[in-house]
């Protein structure tokens, strides 16, 4: 017989071994039919494929190791070894970019763990099958060396033939434009989102062109290291890639201080910057000698608005736009923020948001707790309006004309009677079909009223108040309407619209005011309202006259004018058709839910989509599961538990019991 026959034979057997150990995992399978509604199948077989590549890889390997050595304790520590190396060698040697990318290739790490999430990938299959066919040639090698007398290096010639061979056929098969993926998923979640599909078939006249920026003293500097390069383009942009192969990556090093880091000098005494950088570098492992001075880049690129941190410069046809990283734990940009940078390459009209000033307003470039910085121009927050695809800037109508490429206007708490050339600005804005967000506080209600009787709505006298056991009255528990829940596809909202379409209506989506006051309308103005957000029922009341927050609780009064009733509206919604168009208005009788303290994502995003008519952000959410109801009733359990773990385990025995006594016959 020969050894090649010998060899496959074992590893043939092996392999329908590993078939039947995961086609225990069918068993569950099976089962899940019958408890579980309109069953995702395709994942779990894609899952079961997955978990046999890997043992009958780990089987492969193992061969080869019993090939050295008659101890199988020997083997299977080797083996495991080399599943560790296998699993490690991905964050070895990453400063080279040669050798990154075969060890790339060589890494056994997130191709299993792919493969479970539901996601098949020519490449993932194709490094399993070559690993196989790789330790199995090894072993047909040691076979044939203990029947043959040829020099050692001829012997080892041989090996690092099929080593080669390997490496090619992994960098070529592991290549964006070689690379076939499958999602198996019913709700594509592997696969980025339709809408971003769209826009990257769009990129189809020239090379997209990515320069990554590193700074050495950067917050995320390392993510832009070579050692991160495959994080980089793996855990960023190989979804990207799927639909857009043509990417250009370029890398671009340079040291320049930061805000967080200007008293560097403090901390190294003596020292100059060049010493400085040196130290850093060795500290960080890497090579200071790909750091250039900042000045020799700052003739491509103007870095200094971005305080020097990590940023990416998408480049097409000439058009250029900033990516940035973000300081939260996910630090990458997600869909929302790539498909901002993605419209302004194509040139999709970008909504301009100006916020009113002049009359003491909240800022949008101030950082304090009442300011609105935060979710407006902070480029370290993924959520700000200057990361999802809108331009903003202030607007001081004393001095200032609206600009007719005004696609929102913010009048956000003024504190000052609004003058009358500031009110008939805005008055003709609103009349020429404008869309405004205004949000306004307790106590200065007489500085808007002037300017929301045009639409029919009033800011309530008074302030709303709200006794509780663990809060100051005036923090206000509200509620968002079923009509809330259709401003944009923010996944808070979408879920709830869900649960309130399947009769949970008890349950909607709760948040909380700081200082509110209730707002009242006509229907005389010819506007559509739609209230946005509610106290809560019966919690609330509208209490006249100033509140003394540090006094005792205060009490409900009718004879001072307190007024109660079951719900107060605390922001609403208005629309109307004007100039060929539909206008919207949003009036909040809150200033502080969009500060920079109290400020949620969840109430921010939808109110500038709504305003800007959906357009931005450009939002993914992902069609709901079907598979997410269990059908299994107590009855049914306990069948399903007696058959699990008694009856199958007994054919099992018995099976096995039957054919081991027939081989002792024979």
């Amino acid at each position: 017989m020969k050894l090649r026959n010998i060899v496959l034979g074992k590893f043939l057997g092996m392999a329908i071994y590993n078939l039947l150990l995961v086609s225990v995992v069918g068993i569950f399978m099976v089962a899940g039919f019958t408890t579980i509604k309109s069953l995702d199948v395709p994942p779990l077989l894609c899952a079961s494929l997955g978990l046999y590549l890997f043992f009958t890889t780990l089987t492969a390997i193992g061969i080869f190791m019993s090939s050295l050595t008659t101890y199988q304790v020997v083997s299977a520590v080797a083996t495991f070894i080399v599943l560790f190396f296998l699993s490690s060698i991905g964050g070895l040697w990453q400063q080279y970019d040669f050798i990154r990318d075969l060890t790339s290739f060589l890494s056994l790490g997130g191709r299993l763990e792919k493969m479970i999430l539901g996601l098949l990938t020519t490449k993932d299959v194709l490094y399993y099958l070559i690993i196989m066919a790789m330790f199995t040639g090894f072993t047909l090698l040691k076979l044939k060396a203990g029947q043959e007398t040829r020099p050692w290096y001829l012997k080892m010639s041989r090996y690092m033939a099929i080593v080669a061979g390997a490496l090619v056929l992994g960098y070529i098969s592991s290549r964006p434009l070689f690379t076939g993926y499958f999602d198996t998923t019913a709700t594509k979640s592997n696969t980025v989102h339709p809408r971003t599909q769209q826009l990257l078939k769009r990129f189809n006249e020239a090379p997209l062109e990515v320069t990554l920026y590193t700074n050495l003293f950067a917050i995320h500097g390392s993510l832009g290291f070579p050692s991160s390069r495959n994080f980089y383009i793996a855990g960023l942009w190989e979804g990207y890639q799927r639909f857009k192969t043509d990417i250009d990556f370029k890398y671009e090093y340079y040291y320049a201080l930061t805000e967080s880091t200007e008293n560097i000098f403090d901390i190294y005494p003596g020292k100059s910057l060049q010493e400085i950088v040196g130290l850093t570098a060795k500290l960080k492992k890497v090579d200071s000698a790909m750091f250039k001075p900042y000045e020799k880049i700052s003739k491509e690129i103007d870095l200094a608005p971005e305080d020097y941190q990590i940023v990416m410069k998408l480049k097409y046809k000439g058009r250029s736009t900033l990516v940035r990283f973000y300081i939260d734990s996910k630090m990458l940009p997600d869909q929302q923020n790539m498909n901002a940078a993605f419209s302004r390459l194509l040139e999709e009209p970008i909504p301009k948001v100006y916020f009113v000033t002049g009359n003491l307003e909240r800022s949008v470039y101030k950082t304090g707790e009442r300011e609105y910085f935060t979710h407006v121009l902070d480029k370290g927050n993924r959520f700000a309006l200057i990361n999802t695809g809108f331009d903003a800037d202030s607007l001081n109508l004393s001095t200032q004309p609206i600009p007719d490429s005004a696609s929102l206007l913010v009048m956000a708490d003024p504190k000052m009677d609004l003058t009358p050339t500031v009110l008939n600005k805005l008055q003709n804005y609103i009349d020429n079909g404008g869309n405004m967000l205004v949000t306004g506080e307790p106590g200065k209600q007489y500085v808007l009223n002037p300017l929301l009787s045009q639409t029919g709505v009033q800011f309530s006298n008074g302030q709303l108040v709200e006794p509780s056991r663990d809060e100051t009255p005036d923090k206000i528990t509200y509620y968002y309407t079923f009509g809330a829940f259709d401003l944009a596809e923010h996944t808070a909202l979408l879920q709830r619209k869900y649960i309130w379409e399947h009769g949970s209506r008890a349950d909607s989506l709760r948040a909380g005011f700081a200082g509110a006051t209730g707002i009242s309308w006509s229907d005389s103005s010819g506007f559509t309202v739609k209230p946005l957000y509610m106290t809560s029922p019966g919690r609330a009341w509208l209490k006249a006259g100033k509140l003394v927050l540090d006094s005792i609780t205060p009490v409900f009064s009718s004879h001072e004018g307190d007024i109660k009733s079951t719900s107060f509206a605390t922001a609403i919604a208005l629309s109307r058709q004007r100039n060929n168009k539909e206008q919207r208005i949003i009036i909040a009788g809150d200033a502080d839910f969009l500060s920079n303290f109290r400020q949620k994502n969840s109430l921010i995003d939808p109110l500038y989509s709504w305003l800007s008519y959906n357009q931005f952000p450009v939002y993914t959410p992902y069609p709901r599961a079907n598979d997410n109801v269990f059908l299994l009733s107590p009855a049914g359990a306990s069948v399903q538990r007696i058959l699990l773990l008694w009856i199958l385990p007994a054919v099992v025995l018995v099976t096995g019991t039957v054919i081991l006594i027939r081989r002792k016959r024979k």
